[in-house]
């Protein structure tokens, strides 16, 4: 087949290497533009899929959109001339318009990284963590035009360890992601594929992540903020200065008369939380430092028993 593929993160990067092993053609790859860096925003940074587009060899595009002005004429054209049999999507960060969905003679396929019909939307792996799930996993999708509702086709699972963070789990559904296109791709030549509607009423919306969610809350429970450093890296204040919390665990060590966001370990760096329980910070950042393990943390930090955690600074 000759196949258009369409993403930009880290996260799309196995499944560009999949069709790149694979006996298709990839006709193009279209990405997100260049993001400026630096601290003063003069050095433009290829997104991870354009690196290894390039490196494939494969011809880049980067409109700034699909859907209005110069650009999205231009890509449509582009799209017409290479006159695809398939368009495979992950995580691109565009909505496609209704002509590029029409245009592939087996249309356009999404891989998304959550078990379908739940946690639609932007930011899946990230609210899983963050509401406490178990398990979840990657679903191939024919696309419509409608926000990841289209009919499901192969859907893989797996579970979520209890310290799991988001890093650890993003890097195993990008492998899954590759893995669940093979065998939609297979499944599309053979003539296989069962396409299952989606159940609207079970589904749920996962937007984008937003910088305050950070701020770690100790009057909510021990597996709330637990979830929080997981599910997005926490942060918190101690002694004026942020703290960010990239790996905790949950500790049984009840203390209820604790102040909430109190230290009830010095030597754990426990934290007590509303629900008495406590979070042991594992791996930290103090401000101004790099990223460490609690323990050699705590060699060159007293804490203080009692002392209290916590603001948004």
């Amino acid at each position: 087949m000759k196949i258009v593929f369409m993403g930009s993160p880290e996260f799309s990067v196995p499944c560009l290497k999949v069709l790149a092993e694979s006996k298709h053609e990839v006709a193009a790859v279209f990405t997100q533009p260049d993001k400026a860096r630096g601290r003063r925003g003069n050095q433009l940074v290829p997104t991870a899929v354009k690196a290894a587009a390039l490196e494939y060899g494969y011809q880049v595009y980067q409109p700034l959109s699909l859907r209005k002005g110069e650009d999205a004429e231009t890509s449509m054209q582009v799209l017409r001339d290479i006159a695809p049999d398939l368009i495979v999507v992950t995580a691109y960060g565009q909505i496609l318009p209704k002509e590029v969905l029409e245009l592939p003679k087996y249309g356009c396929i999404n891989i998304h990284a959550s078990l379908l019909p739940k946690y639609r939307g932007a930011a899946p792996i990230n609210w899983v963590i963050l509401n406490g799930e178990t398990e979840t996993g990657v679903t191939s999708m024919q696309m419509g035009e409608g926000l990841d509702t289209g009919d499901m086709l192969i859907k893989r699972s797996t579970k979520i360890g209890e310290n799991e963070t988001y890093e650890e789990l993003y890097a195993r559904l990008a492998v899954m992601g590759g893995e669940v296109l093979a065998e939609t791709l297979e499944a599309v030549e053979n003539g296989t594929l069962s396409p299952e509607k989606q159940d609207d009423s079970l589904s749920c919306y996962s937007p984008m992540i937003q910088k305050e969610m950070s701020a770690l809350d100790f009057s909510k429970t021990a597996a709330e903020v637990h979830n929080t450093i997981r599910g997005v890296t926490g942060f918190t204040m101690l002694d004026g200065k942020r703290l960010k919390v990239f790996r905790s665990e949950i500790s049984d060590n009840i203390a209820p008369d604790a102040e909430n966001g109190s230290i009830v370990d010095e030597k754990r760096f426990a934290v007590k939380c509303g629900d008495g329980k406590a979070v042991v910070f594992t791996e930290v950042q103090p401000e101004g430092k790099k990223r460490m393990a609690a323990e050699d943390f705590l060699r060159g930090k007293k804490l203080v028993k009692g002392e209290i955690l916590g603001g948004t600074k």
